[in-house]
């Protein structure tokens, strides 16, 4: 993967700037990449192979329509990889909830390959964010996880993106923070 990463961000970067030709062979790479990626996770959990597919299609859409929102100076690979993860995640509640109108054993079979792991990362997440200023939740969520940009996220506040990229800096530091305290407490 690291060889791929730095071809993968030269060509992100490269189609940020307008390179046709490197978004249209960044996108073919990232289909097949993304491809393993969920069909390897859909097995894991016991689904449907057949639905990877259509979760590459939804990550490829979510990376052009938030292509603006990588940062060339960060790792790729990362970006992607939690665009991917999101996506996977959601396809697993909306198939989850269109199947709860089947039969109680259907249901508890779906729920046999389920991501634990995701949804306790969420409720971690959740109570990380707990830790710090209202205004530095909204702006790390809307950036952070829901993927708008800065721009979008300050105008959803009404400040500017200065003062937004200071309330994601400093809303992140102190997560740092709680978490070195959390970690430090755990090993004690």
């Amino acid at each position: 993967m690291k060889r791929q990463e730095g071809a993968l961000r030269l060509m992100m970067e490269q189609a940020q700037l307008g390179d046709a030709t490197a978004y249209r062979t960044l996108l073919e790479q990232l289909s097949s990449l993304l491809r393993a990626y969920m069909r390897s996770k859909l097995t894991q959990m016991g689904r449907n192979v057949a639905d990877a597919e259509d979760v590459v299609q939804e990550v490829l859409l979510a990376v052009h329509t938030r292509r603006d929102t990588y940062d060339p100076s960060e790792p790729f690979t990362p970006w992607l990889y939690a665009i991917a993860r999101y996506k996977l995640i959601d396809h697993l509640r909306r198939s989850k909830m269109a199947h709860a109108e089947g039969p109680l054993d259907a249901a508890e079979a779906m729920s046999d390959g389920f991501d634990h792991t995701a949804v306790e990362s969420g409720i971690d997440m959740e109570k990380l964010l707990a830790t710090i200023p209202q205004h530095s939740q909204r702006v790390i969520r809307d950036v952070k996880l829901d993927g708008r940009s800065v721009a979008e996220a300050a105008a959803r506040e009404g400040i500017t993106e200065a003062a937004a990229k200071v309330r994601i800096h400093r809303g992140l530091k102190a997560m740092t923070v709680a978490i070195g305290g959390r970690l430090w407490r755990e090993d004690r």
